[in-house]
């Protein structure tokens, strides 16, 4: 819980000029959340602030990991060649078009070397 106010914190401050909820899709590349065998500065900032140390969070969290937040979803992808989970839906209060735009995630797979995975699995609580 500690460190979920910590990391809240840390990506509050840091998309403070980079959240759309009316383009949603605007800015998303600069929300990506990387681990690839190497910590996103994000994270580390987060759990340096409590007293998590860089192996310690190495343990913690897969050595692959990709998080796109966008204003009404969160998905994640653990390894390069794994499904993508949506881990937050909500609706917009618009309507809200994307067509033409390209999302972080959705750069992610287009450059993809393997097969694309043709669904999505949805994360519930």
């Amino acid at each position: 819980q500690v460190f979920s106010g910590a990391l809240r914190e840390a990506l509050a401050e840091h998309y403070k000029h980079h959240w759309f909820p009316e383009k949603p899709f605007k800015g998303s590349g600069y929300r990506c959340i990387r681990i690839n065998h190497k910590m996103d500065p994000i994270i580390s900032k987060a759990a340096s602030q409590i007293g998590l140390s860089l192996p310690q969070l190495y343990q913690l969290l897969p050595s692959e990991l990709t998080l796109w937040v966008d204003p009404y979803e969160v998905s994640y992808r653990i390894g390069e060649d794994g499904s993508i989970c949506v881990l937050y839906e909500a609706t917009a209060s618009k309507p809200v078009s994307s067509y033409g735009m390209l999302t972080c995630k959705n750069q992610m797979m287009l450059g993809r070397t393997s097969p694309s995975k043709n669904y999505i699995m949805t994360v519930s609580s």
